[in-house]
């Protein structure tokens, strides 16, 4: 168990299990219908989530669960940025908080135990893709190294609104 010592805060972060799906699944359907933090615009299901994991265990990708008192407070995973395979050293990152939980230090923590899994991975490369609105998310990746290197103009169209998306990187030093 690890201890953030910003906010006096008791927590594991530790590999995600099946049985962590459900609370993966309704962490990140909050931000379905009331953000920009996705571009999705119907919830996931169950089953699509279901999914969603097993393609991350069968291409040895790591999703992460954040727990307090035993409870899902937070996930982060990374993914294939392409399929194409001169990408294959490149991974994008995401990380879903519990709206109840955001401010709190806990994104770092886990935005940093993904830098480790991906140098483990022989990642060279690491990218968010984040809605330039998130300020907040850009400012935990800056603070993490992550500098932008995009802007991809009006891509995505939610509430009945034109959103860019800022493209953030981290190169990594692997042996």
């Amino acid at each position: 168990m690890s201890t953030d010592t910003s906010t006096d805060i008791d927590f594991q972060i530790r590999a995600a299990t099946r049985s962590d799906l459900a609370a993966i699944n309704e962490i990140y359907n909050y931000y379905v219908s009331r953000s920009t933090a996705t571009f999705a615009l119907r919830e996931d299901s169950l089953d699509d989530r279901s999914r969603w994991f097993d393609a991350h265990r069968a291409n040895d990708l790591v999703i992460l669960v954040c727990l307090i008192d035993g409870q899902t407070i937070a996930w982060g995973s990374l993914s294939p940025y392409s399929q194409r395979c001169a990408y294959k050293t490149t991974l994008e990152l995401s990380i879903y908080i519990h709206h109840e939980f955001t401010g709190r230090g806990i994104g770092r923590k886990i935005l940093d135990q993904l830098i480790r899994e991906a140098r483990q991975r022989k990642c060279h490369a690491l990218l968010s893709l984040v809605c330039s609105e998130n300020e907040a998310s850009i400012a935990l990746f800056g603070k993490a190294g992550f500098e932008p290197v995009g802007l991809l103009k009006q891509v995505g169209r939610k509430f009945d609104r034109w959103l860019d998306v800022s493209i953030l990187q981290r190169t990594l030093e692997v042996g």
